[in-house]
């Protein structure tokens, strides 16, 4: 790139300094070369520090913005580098756009001081007078139908199975399956699930069964016709 000759015209910011050394060295705004870029305008920064001249916060910042792309363009997967640098070169292009039109209006203008009256009211007719198919209608009210959803607090309904499960204490199935036990003295492995309302208790139910056999209060055997059966074992 051509080394910059420093008599320093005034912008209005950094983003209208990046457009001149773009247009000064004759870049493509549509594919800026960040590293090239970077360099002529921390070159510019540098003059204006030796000139004494004021460097703003939004300065310092654009560099800083162009500084974190390079690097993020440097890493081993640059997608990221390559998004910053599109987001950066679309804020270019949107500048670039406005200045051109208020460049374009003050022309319009012809330098002569303009009178702008203040915003009026003005009476409208308000009735709506547009038509819309029937599917367009159709659209509309599920879209708004899910709006109104979305803005409801959840049911109950929604949160079964996930959460709302009831609380069953193994302890209160070790008395259930004890109270069981004492009527009939033994009882099949599978008539002690024949209460279980839900998962939980039945989960309940066969840690209280493991528990019982773990602590010796009960014993589990199988009999001739190879049912599991459960039993109280006899104390003294």
């Amino acid at each position: 790139m051509e080394k910059l000759s420093f008599r320093l015209p005034v912008f209005e910011g950094p983003l209208d300094a990046l457009l001149y050394l773009i247009s000064k060295n004759k870049l493509d705004i549509y594919d800026v070369p960040i590293s090239e870029l970077l360099s002529q305008y921390l070159e510019y920064l540098s003059t204006m520090n030796e000139m004494n001249l004021d460097i703003t916060s939004d300065f310092l910042e654009m560099a800083s913005r162009l500084v974190q792309i390079k690097s993020a363009m440097l890493l081993p997967k640059p997608e990221e580098g390559e998004t910053q640098r599109d987001e950066f070169i679309a804020t270019l292009i949107e500048y670039k756009t406005c200045k051109a039109m208020a460049h374009e209006l003050a022309l319009r203008n012809g330098g002569i001081d303009s009178f702008i009256r203040a915003p009026q009211q003005i009476k409208h007719d308000e009735s709506y007078t547009c038509s819309h198919e029937k599917y367009e209608l159709y659209k509309a009210y599920i879209f708004l139908g899910n709006r109104i959803k979305s803005k409801q607090p959840p049911t109950k309904e929604e949160f079964r199975g996930v959460v709302g499960f009831s609380i069953v204490s193994v302890a209160s199935r070790i008395v259930h399956v004890i109270r069981r036990l004492i009527k009939g003295g033994h009882r099949s492995f599978n008539s002690m699930f024949d209460d279980a309302t839900g998962r939980s208790e039945a989960v309940a139910t066969f840690l209280a069964v493991l528990e019982l056999v773990k602590s010796k209060k009960i014993f589990i055997e199988d009999d001739e016709h190879k049912t599991v059966r459960i039993k109280k074992r006899k104390t003294d």
